[in-house]
C-alpha cells in the first residue's frame, strides 16, 4: 500500500511560534504560565501543556489568579487565535496595576492583519462583512475591531440574506474558512455592489493545505485527517477530503484508527489540521506500521539532510555559546548563539530547554565530522519573509521599527527582517535629517519585492499620503458654507493667505483679510498665526475653499456710523490736500472731504493756503454716503454756526440794552409826571 503524507500537514508557522514561545517560557523567570483559553484547538496537545504546568484560565478568573499570589509572578498567553480588543485592554490595565503580571501575546500574525483591516477600514458607512464561524474565538476577536455594523456568517446562503442597504460592503474571511466558497462569494457581492471592498484574508498556508489535501484526496483510495474536533481549519480539511474521498477518515489521534479504515485501499493520503502537533502525526504512523505491516513508511518519512533545507530539531543539550539538536539523522545539529539571536548577552538556557523542538535551517553538513551548522534566525526570517511577499502580493500595508539610517534611506524592521525605505519615501522634509525616524514604529506599503534577492522596498510617505487623503476626504464630507474654523495660517502669496482649518486648505483672498485695501497679506496676518475665519464658498468637486476673515463688526466704517451721525462735530487730522479740497481721518480708516468751499467763510484760492497735513481741525459731518463709503465734511459749517450764534448774542444783547434804556426812559417820564401833578390845573 502507498501511503502519502501532505507536505503541509501539521503545525502552521503561526501556531508553531506559538508553540515555541510556551516551550521558551517554561522553566524560565515567567513565574505561573496561563493560557487565555487553550492556546491552540488541539485537545491532546492541551493536556500536554497542562502536564508541563501550563494552566488553562478564562479572563473572568485572571485578576483572582493574580491577587492569589502577589509575590510570585504570573505571565498569561494570549491564544493563537487572539481575543477581543476589549480583552485585550483589559489585560493591559492589569498590568499597569499588578507588578507582578504580565501577557504574552501569540496571537497568529495572519489574525493580528484582520484585526487591523476591520479597525482601520469600518465606519458608521460601512458594514463589515465576516465569512467564518460566528461562535470561534478569532472571529469574536476580529468583530470587536469593527467600528460600526457588522454581519457574521458561514454559508452562501446565510450571506444572502444579509441586508446590506446603503452601506459599503467591506469583505473579510476568517483565516481557517473554505477558501473557494468564499471566492464564490467575493463574486456574488462584485455584481452587486461596485463600492464593495475585499480583503483575502484566508491564510496562504491554510489555503496551500486545503489545496494540497484536496488533489492528494482525489488520487488516493481512502484519506486520514488529523486534528482536534475544535479545530475550524481541521474541520475544512474533512469536508473538503470527504467530497473527493468517500473513505475520509477524521481523527484526533492514533487511538480512533478503527475498522471503518479501508483494509483494501491500495493508497492512502494524510493530512493534519495546522494545530496538530508532528507527534500525534508520527505517532498515527507508528500505529498504522503496526497494524497494516507498513515496514518502510518511517523509513521513507526521514529525508537525507541537504544544505538549504529547513528541518526540525530537538534540543539534546545546552551550553553557553551552542546548543545541540537531534535532527533524525546520523549528523548533531550544532547551533550557535549568533544563528539564534542578535542579542550577545542572551542567556540560550533561558531561551531554550532540553526537549524543546527548534525549526532550523542547515548552513553545512559536515558528515566526516557528524554535524551540521545550522541556523535558526535564517528560519524566523524566512517565516516572515513569507509574509512580507503576501503582503506585497496583496497591496497590504506592514508595520515595524525603524532601526538604522543608511545610505539613500533608512531601514524598518519586519518580522526579523529589513525594508528598505528610500529618503524621498520617507516622509521626511527635505532638509531634514533622516535620523529622526529611527525608533519610531513606521507603516509602510510595499513598492517592490525580489523574491530571489530576499529585497523588499517600500514606502512610508505612501501610507501618510494615503492617510491624508483620507483624513481630507473625511473632512471634506462635513463642510458647510458658513462653518466657522479657528484656522493656522500656512503660507501667504500675493493675492491672499492660505489657512489650514484642520486637515485642508483654505484661501483668504486680500479683500478678505481687510476692509480696506492692502499689497500684501503680510500687512493683516503672519504664518503660524491663529484666526478666525469662515467658508465663503465652497468647490467640492475642485476642492477648493474660499474662506472669509473680514467681519462687519471689524469694519472701521461700520465702526463709524454706529458712533456718530448727520451733524456731529468731531476732531479730524488733515491726510492729504488737493486743489479741490483736503481729506481728513476722522476715525481709523474713515476718510472724509472737505471742499474748498467748505473750508472757510471767507474766499479760499488753494486748501494749502489754510491747512496743512497732519493738522488736527473740528469738523462737522455734513453727508454720510454708507451705499459709497463717502463722507462730506464742512469747516465752514462750524465756522458760520459760530459766527451766526455770536451774531444772535449780539442781536439779543443790542436788544436786550434797548429794552433796558426804553425802560429807564419810560421810569424817568413817569417821575416827572409825578413830580408836576401838585401843579396841573384840576388836580386840587
Amino acid at each position: 500500500m502507498k501511503i502519502t503524507v501532505a507536505k503541509n500537514s501539521g503545525f502552521c508557522s503561526g501556531v508553531r511560534r506559538a508553540d515555541s514561545g510556551v516551550r521558551r517560557l517554561l522553566g524560565s523567570d515567567s513565574g505561573r504560565l496561563f493560557t487565555l483559553g487553550h492556546l491552540i484547538h488541539n485537545r491532546l496537545y492541551n493536556e500536554q501543556l497542562k502536564e508541563l504546568g501550563v494552566n488553562n484560565i478564562d479572563l473572568e478568573d485572571v485578576r483572582d489568579e493574580i491577587e492569589k499570589d502577589t509575590t510570585q509572578k504570573m505571565t498569561l498567553i494570549i491564544r493563537t487565535h487572539g481575543i477581543r480588543k476589549e480583552e485585550e485592554e483589559l489585560l493591559s490595565k492589569y498590568k499597569k496595576i499588578y507588578p507582578n503580571f504580565d501577557y504574552i501575546d501569540m496571537t497568529c500574525p495572519f489574525v493580528k492583519k484582520i484585526h487591523m483591516i476591520a479597525d482601520e477600514n469600518t465606519d458608521d458607512s460601512t458594514i463589515f462583512l465576516l465569512f467564518c464561524d460566528p461562535d470561534h474565538p478569532e472571529a469574536k476577536g476580529i468583530l470587536s475591531y469593527v467600528h460600526g455594523q457588522y454581519a457574521a456568517f458561514s454559508s452562501i446562503e446565510e450571506f444572502q440574506s444579509i441586508k446590506i442597504g446603503d452601506k459599503t460592503p467591506v469583505l473579510c474571511s476568517q483565516t481557517t474558512q473554505n477558501l473557494n466558497i468564499f471566492k464564490k462569494i467575493k463574486e456574488i457581492l462584485k455584481k452587486l455592489y461596485t463600492n464593495a471592498i475585499f480583503f483575502d484574508t484566508i491564510c496562504s498556508v491554510t489555503e496551500n493545505r486545503q489545496n494540497e489535501a484536496v488533489e492528494l484526496a482525489k488520487s488516493s483510495d481512502a484519506m486520514i485527517v488529523i486534528g482536534g474536533r475544535s479545530s475550524s481549519n481541521t474541520h475544512k480539511l474533512y469536508d473538503l477530503c470527504k467530497l473527493e474521498c468517500a473513505n475520509t477518515l477524521w481523527i484526533e489521534s492514533e487511538d480512533e484508527l478503527n475498522t471503518d479504515f479501508p483494509d483494501n485501499a491500495k493508497s492512502v493520503g494524510i493530512t493534519a489540521g495546522a494545530s496538530t502537533p508532528d507527534g500525534i502525526i508520527l505517532e498515527v504512523l507508528k500505529k498504522m506500521e503496526n497494524e497494516k505491516d507498513f515496514s518502510s513508511l518511517l523509513e521513507e518519512s526521514l529525508k537525507t539532510l541537504h544544505t538549504g533545507e529547513t528541518v526540525t530539531g530537538t534540543v539534546e543539550s545546552i551550553g553557553k555559546n551552542e546548543i545541540k539538536l537531534d535532527l533524525g539523522t546520523k549528523v548533531t545539529g550544532v547551533l550557535s548563539k549568533e544563528q539564534i539571536t542578535e542579542d550577545a548577552d542572551a542567556d540560550l538556557s533561558a531561551m531554550f530547554k532540553v526537549g524543546d523542538k527548534v525549526d532550523v535551517f542547515v548552513i553545512q553538513v559536515k558528515d566526516s565530522e557528524g554535524i551540521a551548522r545550522v541556523s535558526k534566525i535564517r528560519v524566523d526570517k524566512d517565516n516572515s519573509w513569507v509574509y512580507l511577499k503576501e503582503a506585497f502580493d496583496k497591496g497590504e500595508v506592514v508595520e515595524g521599527n525603524v532601526v538604522s539610517v543608511v545610505k539613500g534611506g533608512v531601514l524598518l524592521s519586519y518580522m526579523n527582517n529589513n525594508v528598505f525605505i528610500p529618503a524621498s519615501q520617507t516622509g521626511v522634509e527635505k532638509g531634514q535629517e533622516l535620523s529622526v525616524l529611527v525608533g519610531t514604529t513606521q507603516k509602510a506599503k510595499l513598492l517592490e519585492f525580489d523574491e530571489a534577492k530576499k529585497r523588499a522596498i517600500g514606502s512610508i510617505k505612501a501610507i501618510l499620503v494615503a492617510e491624508k487623503k483620507a483624513k481630507e476626504e473625511a473632512i471634506w464630507s462635513t463642510l458647510e458654507v458658513g462653518q466657522h474654523f479657528m484656522g493656522t495660517v500656512k503660507n501667504l502669496t500675493q493675492y491672499g493667505a492660505f489657512v489650514d482649518i484642520g486637515g485642508v486648505d483654505g484661501m483668504v483672498h486680500n479683500s478678505e483679510l481687510s476692509w480696506k485695501r492692502i499689497k500684501h497679506p503680510s500687512q493683516v496676518v503672519s504664518v503660524g498665526q491663529v484666526i478666525d475665519v469662515f467658508i465663503k464658498e465652497l468647490d467640492v468637486e475642485k476642492k477648493r475653499i474660499s474662506l472669509g476673515y473680514k467681519t462687519q463688526e471689524m469694519d472701521s466704517w461700520f465702526q463709524f456710523t454706529q458712533k456718530y451721525k448727520v451733524g456731529d462735530i468731531v476732531p479730524a487730522k488733515i491726510v492729504s490736500i488737493l486743489p479741490f479740497g483736503a481729506f481728513a481721518e476722522v476715525y481709523p480708516d474713515v476718510d472724509g472731504l472737505i471742499h474748498i468751499s467748505r473750508i472757510s467763510t471767507q474766499r479760499v484760492n488753494s486748501p494749502a493756503d489754510v491747512l496743512t497735513v497732519g493738522q488736527v481741525v473740528d469738523v462737522k459731518i455734513t453727508e454720510i454716503d454708507d451705499e459709497n463709503r463717502k463722507l462730506a465734511l464742512s469747516i465752514r459749517a462750524i465756522t458760520e454756526a459760530a459766527e451766526k450764534a455770536a451774531a444772535a448774542a449780539k442781536a439779543a444783547e443790542e436788544k436786550a440794552k434797548r429794552e433796558a434804556e426804553e425802560a429807564a426812559e419810560a421810569e424817568r417820564i413817569a417821575q416827572e409826571r409825578a413830580d408836576m401833578a401838585p401843579y396841573i390845573v384840576g388836580s386840587i
